[in-house]
């Protein structure tokens, strides 16, 4: 057709897009704030694999030696470096 024009979004789908919502991966790694330890500062990430989760909460409890790190599955604590530093399991 001579002067068609597609409209956006219109061809074909990016690879690996899905009209379903994508799960977010269960392990969820949070830092806390310092002066409020009741308090999540924000989510450092997600991970797929508890291998996975452990190794990066191990990593961001190097990066922040001061601060309350927790390691979490299902909103049930799997670790946490609350009690001075050290890791403490759930």
């Amino acid at each position: 057709m001579v002067g068609a024009r597609k409209s956006a979004g219109a061809g074909p789908r990016a690879a690996g897009s899905s009209s379903r919502p994508q799960e977010k991966p269960p392990y969820v790694i949070e830092l806390w704030y310092a002066e409020r330890s009741a308090a999540v500062e924000r989510v450092l990430t997600r991970a797929q694999s508890a291998r996975l989760a452990r190794e990066i909460f191990k990593a961001a409890s190097s990066e922040y030696p001061e601060r309350r790190v927790t390691l979490q599955k299902a909103r049930k604590v799997v670790a946490d470096t609350e009690e001075n530093g050290a890791l403490v399991r759930r």
